[in-house]
């Protein structure tokens, strides 16, 4: 009998303990404040939303998802029922969408809206108001998933294309050229260096020394310039060389109309009468050539000499 009193004790300790337990987490999770009702109807799926699911409003805590069920008024439809605190500024405006926590894969309903101003949206008991859900992330690549592996398909096709065997050989091929044509760059570079080093400097200094000399003959002829505007002013001055030689040239010209008026003409006379007496005086020297014993016995008739006809020994005559 006493163990079976001990028994009993404890079965009724542990009743007791186990109520206790109930009541305290009961109390620990009560609802102390306000709550509206919203509700979402949509047909997008809810995969990982789960009744009790958080309820954020822009990242905020405002409460929490009641019940996920079908909704009665249009077939097809997921009706989920929100419990959101009085507090949070649910507007005309405010909508949802389905986010997920990291990789748990677990759901939570995001309240957001515009920004505008808009006016709030009352809730009622009887019936409460509803929320638009809209796509999140995950519903718009699920809906243009079929768009995106088509187009991955065919890139995937242009790729396998572009790197195929015929491609590869030529790829290779234009790598060997490359790779020639930089050795032959090289090898030019190399050369330009050599051609640079050895005559472009031998150049540079020459060009550098008939540089100077030009620099100083083009000082030597700005000097001569100078000189020459000089003496052409000189030249040109009042009484100066060109006005002394255009008097000098007047004189002269007046000179020669004398000397063609009466000089010219007796040196005319004079020339011819020169001219006659030249003749004279040839003819005179013929004369003494063909006889030249005329100037010491005179002019006359010359005896034949020894030889020539008519020839008489003076000794015979006597």
């Amino acid at each position: 009998m006493e163990n079976k009193a001990h028994a009993l004790a404890a079965g009724i300790f542990v009743v007791l303990a186990t109520a206790l337990l109930i009541a305290l987490a009961a109390w620990l999770t009560r609802d102390t404040g306000q709550r509206d009702a919203y509700e979402i109807s949509t047909r997008e799926a809810v995969t990982g939303l789960q009744p009790q699911a958080v309820v954020r409003y822009r990242g905020v805590d405002v409460g929490k998802v009641a019940s996920i069920g079908f909704d009665p008024k249009a077939q097809g439809n997921v009706l989920m029922r929100l419990e959101v605190d009085h507090e949070a500024p649910v507007t005309k405006d405010t909508f949802a969408t389905l986010s997920y926590q990291g990789v748990t894969g677990l759901a939570y309903v995001q309240l957001d809206d515009t920004g505008k101003p808009a006016p709030r949206l009352l809730p009622e008991d009887d019936k409460p108001p509803r929320i638009p859900l809209r796509p999140g992330l995950l519903s718009k690549l699920m809906t243009q998933g079929e768009a995106i592996l088509g187009q991955v398909d065919q890139a995937t096709k242009r790729v396998n294309q572009l790197l195929g065997d015929d491609n590869q050989r030529r790829v290779a091929g234009a790598l060997d050229k490359l790779s020639t044509a930089a050795e032959s760059a090289g090898q030019l570079a190399q050369r330009l260096d050599a051609t640079v080093a050895k005559r472009v400097d031998p150049a540079l200094a020459e060009a550098t020394t008939t540089m100077r000399s030009v620099q100083k003959s083009a000082d030597a002829i700005g000097r001569t310039a100078a000189d020459f505007d000089q003496t052409a002013r000189r030249l040109n001055e009042k009484d100066g060389p060109l006005d002394r030689l255009a008097t000098g040239s007047e004189a002269l010209s007046h000179a020669a109309d004398s000397f063609n008026e009466a000089t010219l003409p007796r040196i005319n006379r004079v020339t011819e009468e020169t001219s006659l007496a030249v003749r004279r005086l040839g003819r005179t020297a013929s004369a003494i050539g063909d006889n030249p014993q005329s100037l010491i016995y005179g002019a006359g008739v010359i005896a034949p000499g020894p030889g020539e006809t008519g020839f008489a020994d003076p000794g015979v005559a006597k």
